[in-house]
């Protein structure tokens, strides 16, 4: 049912998207569907989730089976990771990570950006031995923001994310944290 939904949330986006929909492209009975999810929202949600596991999956595993120079050239890969679901995973064009839904879908409490920023601020300390700090937390908080907006301009008319937006976004990530982590 997921799969179903993220391939429709490609096709037709999330306002056309009906339980109804994604039962019929899943072969299931809609009473399948609201067996585990009450309404298409929490079907996309679950969706969201799952990408950002697989995002956050997807680092960790570049980050164990590449060496990187320093913790710049983590924040590119960290970049081109999410221009590569971007571009492959069905449904993650439409929701990165739950924007049209919902801004807490990931945690009750925080935004998705939010939990995005600390399960990356965890990558980047364990791999980095950066010093743990609030100023940290809100450096790495900020950038993520910053390369959300920047990245989703990439990707507003280019369906495979414009290289020069792209390129410019690391720019901007790694400039910003190279003077934070610089004040450290």
């Amino acid at each position: 049912m997921l799969d179903a939904c993220a391939d429709l949330l490609d096709e037709i986006g999330y306002e056309a998207l009906t339980t109804t929909r994604i039962a019929e492209r899943a072969g299931v009975a809609i009473g399948s569907v609201y067996q585990f999810f009450p309404d298409k929202r929490a079907i996309a949600q679950a969706v969201t989730r799952r990408h950002v596991e697989r995002f956050i999956s997807r680092i960790g595993a570049r980050f164990l089976a590449e060496d990187y120079g320093g913790w710049w050239e983590a924040v590119d890969a960290i970049i081109d990771e999410y221009v590569e679901m971007h571009r492959t995973v069905p449904g993650f064009r439409s929701l990165h990570f739950g924007d049209v839904v919902d801004l807490n879908l990931l945690d009750a409490v925080s935004e998705n950006n939010t939990v995005i920023a600390g399960r990356l601020r965890g990558l980047l300390l364990q791999e980095y031995g950066l010093a743990d700090s609030e100023e940290l937390d809100l450096a790495i908080m900020v950038a993520v923001e910053a390369g959300d907006a920047v990245l989703k301009l990439a990707f507003r008319h280019d369906p495979d994310g414009a290289p020069q937006v792209v390129g410019e976004a690391k720019r901007l990530i790694r400039g910003y944290l190279n003077r934070q982590f610089a004040r450290a």
